[in-house]
Order: C-alpha cells, then sequence, then structure tokens
C-alpha cells in the first residue's frame, strides 16, 4: 500500500513472478480450450480434469527457458497424465510432445538416462530447444520457436487437444526495480553467504536470488538457517561462516509410485541426502515416492516451518589449510 517502512537489517524472499502475459494469447484461453497450467493457482483440478477427459488425442507439455521455479513440475505434469493414459489403456491412442527450451531433458546429466527411458516407455516426442511463443485456444494450436537442423530458427505450429504451459517466469517488479536487483533482475547475493553484494545489513532467500541453483522449495529450505546463523553473525559484528553448496532437490514423479529423487547442487554436483542402498537416486524408486509423498509433507508442517528441521542444519566454511 505504499507504506514505508525502516529497517536495520532485511532479508528479502519474495519468489518470482508468473509472466503468462510474455505469450500472446496465452492469458486469455488459461482455463479454457484445453489450455492449462499447474503454476497457475487452482488449476490442477482443471488439468486433471482434462486428462481424464481426453480419450485420444494430441498433449502438449511445455518448458519455458529458464530461470523458472521447480525445474521438475512441467516434467511432472507429464509423467503422470502418461501413465494415467497408460492404466486406461490410452496411451496409444494419444500423441504425447514434451517441448523444452533446454537441450537435454535435465540439466544434471546424471539423472537423463533415467528419465529418458520413461520418455521412451511412454512414447513421448520429446522437442528439445522449442519455445511457446503463441497460443490459439480457440483453434487449438501452439506456436514454438525451435532451431532447425542447419540452425536456422522458425516457427512450428502445433495442434493439441490439452496444452499444459510452464510460464516464463522473471524476478518480480519490486526487486527489477529497486537497488537490490543485478542487471538481470535478481537480487544480487553472494552464492555462499547469501548476504547481498553491495549492501551489508541485506540477504536473500530463495528463487529472486541471482545464485546459480535450481530454484526450488528445497534449495529456500537450505538457505533459510544459513541466513539465519550469518545475520546474526553480522549482527554481533562479525563475518558470515555458513556457506550454502547450491543444494536443490527435484523429486520427478516419473509413474504412480515411482520418482527419480534428484538431489544436487553448483555445477551439477551429487549431493544424496541418503546412501545408495536406501535410495539410489538417480533412478527411479518407490523410496522416492514414499519421501515425496508422505515423508515430506510431515518434515515441512513440522519440522522445517517449527525450525527444528534436522536435515537441514547449515555448515560452516571449511578453514584453508596453513
Amino acid at each position: 500500500d505504499g507504506e514505508r517502512i525502516e529497517y536495520d537489517y532485511l532479508i528479502a524472499a519474495p519468489g518470482l513472478k508468473l509472466n503468462f502475459a510474455a505469450i500472446p494469447g496465452l492469458e486469455e484461453t488459461l482455463g479454457k480450450n484445453g489450455v492449462t497450467s499447474n503454476y497457475q493457482p487452482g488449476m490442477a483440478s482443471y488439468t486433471f480434469d482434462l486428462i481424464k477427459g481426453l480419450n485420444s488425442g494430441k498433449a502438449i507439455f511445455t518448458q519455458a527457458p529458464l530461470p523458472f521455479k521447480c525445474p521438475g513440475a512441467p516434467q511432472k505434469a507429464m509423467y503422470l497424465a502418461a501413465d494415467y493414459w497408460k492404466r486406461k489403456s490410452l496411451l496409444g491412442k494419444t500423441k504425447i510432445s514434451f517441448c523444452t527450451a533446454a537441450p537435454a531433458i535435465f540439466g544434471v546429466a546424471a539423472f537423463a538416462p533415467a528419465l529418458m527411458d520413461y520418455v521412451k516407455a511412454y512414447g513421448i516426442d520429446a522437442n528439445f530447444g522449442s519455445v511457446l511463443v503463441a497460443v490459439d485456444g480457440s483453434g487449438k494450436k501452439a506456436t514454438f520457436k525451435e532451431k532447425g537442423a542447419d540452425g536456422a530458427e522458425r516457427e512450428v505450429v502445433r495442434d493439441f487437444d490439452m496444452l499444459h504451459v510452464c510460464p516464463p517466469q522473471l524476478a518480480a517488479d519490486v526487486v527489477r526495480n529497486s537497488p537490490l536487483a543485478d542487471a538481470a533482475g535478481f537480487i544480487e547475493v553472494d552464492q555462499e553467504t547469501l548476504r547481498h553484494k553491495r549492501f551489508a545489513n541485506i540477504f536473500g532467500i530463495g528463487d529472486a536470488c541471482n545464485t546459480p541453483n535450481s530454484k526450488t522449495a528445497a534449495a529456500a529450505r537450505k538457505q533459510a538457517p544459513i541466513v539465519a546463523e550469518n545475520l546474526l553473525a553480522v549482527m554481533n559484528g562479525a563475518e558470515p561462516e555458513y556457506i550454502y553448496d547450491g543444494y536443490a532437490s527435484c523429486p520427478l514423479t516419473v509413474s504412480r509410485g515411482k520418482i527419480v529423487f534428484a538431489e544436487f547442487g553448483y555445477g551439477g554436483k551429487l549431493l544424496p541426502s541418503f546412501p545408495a542402498w536406501l535410495n539410489e537416486n538417480t533412478r527411479a524408486t518407490w523410496f522416492g515416492w514414499m519421501m515425496k509423498a508422505e515423508i515430506l509433507p510431515w518434515v515441512y508442517w513440522e519440522l522445517m516451518l517449527a525450525g527444528h528441521e534436522w536435515l537441514a542444519k547449515p555448515k560452516k566454511r571449511e578453514a584453508k589449510a596453513a
């Protein structure tokens, strides 16, 4: 409402902005004409209605260029839809296309083979380097920009009966138009301490930061206690000692009962929380499903939000050898 509030220290965690308006025709057809997005609050039920109602036809699932929240979300919707159609013996009557701006199925190569196994098993037509640029809802057509084998950019129009969209995303206006932002509009923080690079009394958490990690709830979960410890140090006149290693987690639901529980950090380094004998996180496992469906909700409500989350204990920077 424009109220001005003074502070001694600031923790900024405003998240990302969904930019449906960046794709011509999308906003006016979202929620009807077979066009949906689980990123839009309240629309997951419409997505499931479309899945249940599609007995044959063409289903397109899109993935926007980075950055966007939860790199696994666009794929989860697709795999669960394919699994549903398979269980209803409708998979052979449905053409599924995955149109992703990325050059591969997942940004961390170690998880790609397991995901590609499901892409092939479901008969999904994977189109890499494909960016949604326009939607004609009433005409049931989606336009994509793609590069041909010769490297030339072209527009490809695809018909659909169902279209699930991952919208482009950007930093919130309040961040982009503030002194906190870097050139790309995100909060400019040190990627280890999460302290602002130019304002020593400001820290950032979550999707709005310019740290080169995947933007997931798991990342914010790890970042919060690090920021808390480092803020206390700064308030006491010391330097931040706790560091963030870029941890993120993408539980990729490939079927009902199986998840690739991808955990990784900066540079794609694998950071599994559990030993391989319990959960080999580069494969689809039942353990991953149990973690996501049964255990993590309890961890979230009972531990994380109460400030007693044991697996998110922050670590100090290692001392350099003399």
